[in-house]
């Protein structure tokens, strides 16, 4: 059974962004050297009074993405704890759809909390699976007193959802079935569920990873949701990673700065100088959210196109004067 919350149109941007420039092929020298292990996230933070920040979310629509796959979200009681975001039509695709595995900022269990990012990136062509369930948005009741929604998830539950997503495809029945390209898998989330989508980015399934404000701790302490996590698993990692930073004003952004200079398969660092909440609050999920689908089409379709944006000297990012890029190990494959 699927339960599904009505698309709409429209978007309503919370905040105005100042942006910086510049490109090189080595990391930024200024990073600082430690980072609080402290982790508020935005748009938590913009707010003194929670409360007022969920029914402030709760107003803003869905939308359908700008891809050519108008996309929805539902969640469905044979993957319990999750949320499904993909094209409205499957049969309307032109291929199979790639898989985007998403951790919540905070480890949150609110699995509509990029709900505007998740959606764009499903627009394109993906098939997008957020742990957690639809705690924000259109027509979501908000409890008094509101629970607290962090620390309520884990990284298994990103292997769960493409567990559930390879047996779907195979599904007698299933809406997705031969829909879904399972040898296709991208690992991401948003600060805490970036920490989850690098300790998943090690199961051999994965193709890439995109951490979104996120890197692993520089004091090597507990973080959320209990993880340990320690520099050393980098060197675990296989698959390309693309790092999307706030700029130095990020909480992360002296951790994934470190991540990027000791990572030893290819890697972007992207910066935005937005701070720790990122865009996924403006309409669409903002530029995060192209640069992750241009990422992924390359990474996962193989798109030409999309590979020039982050290759080579005059690569379409590293002429961008609203990104600072980094790249170590890039190639066209």
């Amino acid at each position: 059974m699927i339960k599904r919350t009505a698309p709409s149109f429209g978007l309503a941007a919370l905040a105005a962004f100042v942006l910086v420039s510049g490109c090189s092929g080595e990391a930024p020298s200024d990073a600082p050297e430690r980072q609080s292990q402290a982790d508020p996230e935005s748009p938590a933070t913009d707010a003194a009074d929670p409360r007022t920040r969920y029914e402030r979310l709760a107003s803003i629509p869905d939308g359908r993405g700008t891809g050519a796959f108008p996309a929805i979200k539902y969640e469905d009681e044979s993957l319990p704890a999750h949320v499904i975001y993909r094209p409205e039509n499957p049969e309307a695709l032109d291929g199979p759809l790639p898989i985007y595995l998403w951790g919540n900022g905070g480890c949150s269990r609110d699995g509509a909390s990029a709900r505007l990012h998740l959606l764009e990136v499903a627009s394109h062509g993906y098939l997008v699976i957020a742990s957690g369930t639809i705690l924000n948005g259109p027509g979501v009741h908000i409890p008094d007193p509101l629970p607290d929604y962090y620390n309520g998830t884990t990284p298994e539950q990103m292997i769960d959802a493409l567990d559930w997503a390879i047996a779907e495809n195979q599904r007698e029945g299933s809406a997705l079935q031969g829909a879904i390209a399972t040898d296709s898998v991208a690992v991401s989330g948003h600060s805490c569920g970036g920490l989850q989508a690098i300790l998943s980015a090690e199961d051999p399934r994965v193709d890439t990873a995109v951490i979104m404000n996120s890197g692993i701790y520089n004091d090597e302490g507990p973080g959320r949701s209990g993880m340990v996590i320690k520099k050393a698993h980098l060197e675990k990692l296989h698959a390309p990673m693309l790092y999307i930073l706030g700029g130095p004003s990020d909480m992360a952004y002296a951790n994934g700065m470190d991540d990027f200079r000791r990572l030893g398969v290819p890697v972007v660092a992207a910066n935005l100088d937005v701070g720790h909440g990122g865009t996924f609050w403006e309409p669409n999920g903002g530029k995060a959210a192209a640069m992750t689908v241009r990422w992924l089409d390359w990474r996962l379709k193989g798109d030409g196109a999309a590979a020039a944006m982050f290759l080579g000297d005059e690569c379409a990012y590293c002429l961008d004067s609203d990104w600072a890029i980094a790249r170590r190990n890039l190639s066209a494959n």
